[in-house]
């Protein structure tokens, strides 16, 4: 039977749904955040939309848990990519009707899900007729259904959303709708629209935050208008938000997408002399700027600049710089690196392991590329066959 014709047929208390997809090779019960756990594991290579929807099922998904957050968007990207909307919709419909689930939360979950399928739609639906359902709308829901909008990219229905729903619906907008709006005009190549909303805080008693002038510096560097960069760091003032590590940190990735590093670099020197102590993110960005500008050398040298700091890399940083570092041919710094990324439990892509693994035997250490095949292959072996036919290419 296909996904549709189960999910048409399926009784609607999921959670009761047999749970030996999630752990095939035992009989012993999981516990919740076993099932989680398994769940989010079998969702990142699962291809198939039925075994998608089962897995779901299985693991009984509820948007309290952070992992099952992590896996209800896993399952959505796949059947959306794979454009399997329907599918979207049955299963998200089946869940209404959880009693465990029957609140605002999943409620808003939902709406923000059916906003990532590009079912904008269906996310209105969901809004519109959730106090049928015997649950209270309040603003946590409106703000849902704006980001969907974002997510979406249907930022002409986020703007009408924004002018009738709060009048239509009794709720009154608070700091996050407004934001959300701000973020939608920044998006849209239409920053400066983003004064008016701040009016329109002002009048409604809403006090702007980090958040609001964040989004705003993210629409003016986007669009390349530095004097309103400059203004919307002044208005900081006016309204007393500080100039925090969030703040530097979207500068700095703003001015490193713009092909800046140097003066993004000029920012965390900044920091350094006020006593702010950068993060990941912040070393994130520059490391990736100055890659993408053709500089592995300084992005070398930030990565152990962070070390040194104390500042743990998180895998993407990892991977960003092994990748780069194969792609200039630097093969010997990018094992050391992979090294410490995979004792980590962190791996690469399997084009850029690939990449590594051609790249050390065209230097002759073709040792310590079979090493880090036997690794892969020890963590994946799904891909095992893959792998093989690698192995077998290089120098015997």
């Amino acid at each position: 039977m296909s996904v549709f014709g189960r999910l048409r047929s399926s009784s609607v208390t999921c959670r009761y749904f047999s749970t030996s997809i999630l752990n095939p090779n035992s009989s012993a019960s999981l516990t919740s955040k076993e099932k989680s756990r398994a769940a989010l594991a079998l969702l990142k290579s699962e291809k198939s939309p039925d075994r998608i929807i089962e897995i779901c099922r299985a693991a009984a998904l509820t948007p309290e848990s952070h992992l099952d957050r992590m896996s209800f968007s896993i399952a959505i990207s796949s059947l959306s990519k794979s454009k399997h909307f329907e599918a979207i919709r049955q299963f998200l419909e089946e869940l209404k009707d959880r009693g465990d689930l029957r609140n605002e939360r999943f409620f808003s979950h939902a709406i923000v899900l059916y906003g990532q399928a590009g079912m904008v739609h269906e996310a209105i639906n969901t809004f519109n007729k959730i106090e049928e359902l015997g649950v209270r709308r309040t603003v946590k829901s409106l703000n849902a259904l704006l980001f969907s909008c974002i997510l979406a990219k249907d930022f002409k229905e986020l703007k009408r959303i924004y002018i009738d729903f709060p009048r239509m619906y009794g709720l009154k907008p608070d700091v996050e709708t407004y934001n959300h709006v701000i973020k939608a005009f920044s998006e849209s190549g239409s920053a400066s629209s983003a004064y008016s909303v701040l009016t329109e805080m002002d009048k409604a008693g809403a006090r702007p935050n980090s958040t609001t002038f964040s989004n705003m510096l993210n629409g003016f560097y986007n669009e390349r208008k530095f004097e309103d960069v400059e203004k919307v760091l002044k208005l900081m003032d006016a309204y007393k938000v500080s100039r925090g590590l969030s703040i530097f940190n979207v500068r700095i990735q703003n001015l490193c997408k713009l092909k800046k590093s140097d003066e993004a670099k000029e920012m965390l020197d900044m920091m350094l002399l006020r006593g702010l102590r950068p993060n990941c993110i912040t070393y994130s960005h520059l490391i990736h700027g100055y890659c993408k500008e053709g500089n592995p050398g300084e992005a070398k040298m930030l990565f152990k600049d962070m070390r040194k700091r104390g500042i743990s890399p998180d895998s993407e940083c990892y991977f960003t710089i092994i990748y780069f570092l194969c792609e200039s041919s630097d093969f010997e710094a990018a094992l050391s690196i992979c090294k410490e990324c995979m004792e980590k439990g962190w791996f690469p892509s399997f084009s850029t392991m690939k990449s590594l693994v051609n790249g050390l035997a065209s230097i002759e250490k073709v040792v310590e590329a079979k090493e880090i095949i036997k690794r892969v292959k020890e963590k994946f072996s799904n891909n095992v066959d893959l792998w093989n036919d690698v192995e077998a290419s290089l120098p015997q």
